[in-house]
Order: C-alpha cells, then structure tokens, then sequence
C-alpha cells in the first residue's frame, strides 16, 4: 500500500552562546523537503510542529502544495524543480543541516535536484518518509516516480522507517520527523527510533480516527497540559478541569498512549524547564518558581529524576 524509508543568524547566534534545546546533546538544524498540507495534518506544517515541539530547528523546501480538507486531496501544484532546488541549496549554503527528512517527491524532475543535492553536500542521515498512497488511498505519485526513489534514492538513505499511512493521517510523517530530532541530538538509530514511537504514542490519539468520550477526553487532557504544565502538574487539577475523576482519565491515557497522567505532565514539564535553562539567563531558582516547584532543591531533585543529571550540569553540558 505504501513506500517508505526509513532567522539564520537567529539560530547560530544561539549556537554561539552554547544554546541548546536538546535534553541531553545539542540538536542540529533539520532539514525537510516534502509537500505543503493545508490542513496541518501532514506534510511540511507536521514537520515543522513536531520537530519544534520536541525541541529542533526546522528548516524547510517545499516540493508541492495541495488543496485537501480532512475529507482528502482535491489538487496538486508541483513546485518548479529548479524552484526545489534553490531552496535545498539557499538552506543548506547557510544551515548546513545534517540531518535530513524527505517526504512527498511527485516528479522526476524534482527527484533529480535533490538526489543531486544529496550527493553534493552529502548530510550525515537522509529518513525517507515517501507516501504513495494518502491515508484516503488516493495516489500522491505516479509508478514512474515511485520506482525512480526505489531504484535512485534508497541507495541515498541511512534509515528505514515503514509504515502503512492509510492506517492513520499524518502519523509516520510525524514519527519520521520525531527520528529526526533525535538523530540530530546524537542518539543511535536504534535508540531515536524508541524514543520517536514514545513521543508518538502520547500524540497518537490527535490524530487518529477514534471515536466516543474517551479519544475527546484525551484530547481535551493534551490541550490543557499544553496551557498550564508550567504552572500545574498535579494530575487531580486536571481531573478536574475536565469534569471527571483521576482514576478515568488514567484510564483514559493508558489505553490511549499507554502512560499515565503524572508521566504525559512530567513530560510536558521538563520539555518547558529544558527551553528555559537553554534559552534564558534566569537563575536555576527562578526557573523553579516559574514552573510552581516549592524550592530549588524540589525542582533539582525533579530534574535528576527525569534526566540524569542537574540542571546546573545541563545547562553547563550545553
């Protein structure tokens, strides 16, 4: 059913002053090639959230713009090659990026600048996400297309990562872009691709096809994590923000991403925690008090917890 494999200144700046938004190694720009999703679901608007959500700095070419709802894709307009590859070229002139993400490639045409650009600035992993078929079953690319990557890219990629994208929208994509994120933070394929299926299977119910209270619900808890995890992190004001009683929600989440409450919170909580020691220069106390913990000593004590180490030694490490 499908084939797949696995400003600028802003961001060295940032590297200048050892800035990192990785939880352990510093993450290095990524960049994605594939088409424009205007329902957000997929595509290039996909990447570019789940790749900043956990942390990396996404950088973009776009190689095709649809016109779809939620209902599937009603037109294609193929960005010019030549187009493509200015935009692989002005990124990579200026990024460097070494870690790259390919997804929609409907021409030959444009197949070509980038197997041309690949070979010419030779990024250390190429994750091959290309879809044949859309989660409608509609076709994204013609038999030519989809044996020229067989046959031209795959000896290009340095990692698999397969999936059936007409199980659910958007999915893999969102996963392959997780693997990224971590191979550009230093991870083995092996571990990038765990802690990718971990990140999904928290996120997998936004966009899955589940029906009733309980996909609502969990959606609804992922929402309100999002708004107040800096500020709250006990599981009952969650409970009841959303009318139902701890033991349900855990319920709820367990089926659904198959972690607990607290641990979705936690999660949520030390991604934030991380931004702030790498992108402030706000003392490890403020930092605590920002995000409602009791006293420094509670929130180093969270922090080890979670990561390893303290937070004065990450913020030293980055």
């Amino acid at each position: 059913m499908t084939f797949s494999l696995s400003k600028s200144e802003l961001y060295f700046a940032l590297r200048k002053k050892s800035v990192s938004f990785a939880p352990v190694n510093e993450a290095s720009p990524i960049l994605t090639i594939t088409g424009s999703d205007s329902t957000s679901g997929s595509g290039m608007q996909a990447d570019i959230r789940t790749i900043s959500a956990l942390g990396g700095y996404a950088l973009s070419a776009v190689t095709s713009i649809t016109v779809q709802t939620t209902l599937g894709i009603q037109q294609f307009h193929d960005i010019p090659a030549e187009i493509v590859g200015g935009q692989i070229d002005a990124v990579m002139n200026d990024f460097q990026p070494q870690i790259v993400k390919l997804g929609m490639i409907r021409t030959l045409e444009t197949l070509d600048v980038i197997i041309h650009a690949l070979k010419k600035y030779k990024p250390r992993h190429v994750i091959l996400d290309a879809v044949v078929l859309s989660s409608r079953g509609d076709a994204l690319v013609s038999e030519e297309v989809a044996w020229a990557i067989r046959r031209r890219l795959l000896p290009l990629c340095t990692l698999v990562i397969q999936h059936d994208e007409t199980q659910m929208h958007g999915l893999a994509n969102r996963y392959a872009s997780a693997v990224a994120v971590y191979l550009s933070k230093g991870e083995t394929a092996e571990k990038a691709q765990e802690m990718a299926r971990s990140y999904i299977s928290t996120q997998i119910a936004r966009t899955s096809d589940l029906q009733g209270r309980g996909s609502e619900l969990y959606n609804e808890f992922i929402n309100i994590v999002e708004s107040h995890h800096q500020t709250n992190s006990d599981v009952h004001f969650y409970a009841d923000q959303l009318n139902v009683s701890s033991r349900y929600l855990a319920q709820v989440t367990r089926r659904i991403s198959g972690k607990a409450p607290k641990t979705i919170i936690d999660e949520y909580l030390i991604q934030g925690v991380e931004r702030q020691l790498a992108t402030t220069d706000k003392t490890i106390q403020e930092i605590a008090y920002d995000f409602g913990f009791s006293s420094q000593a509670h929130f180093t004590k969270f922090f080890k917890k979670m990561r390893g180490t303290s937070p004065t030694n990450f913020r030293k490490q980055n």
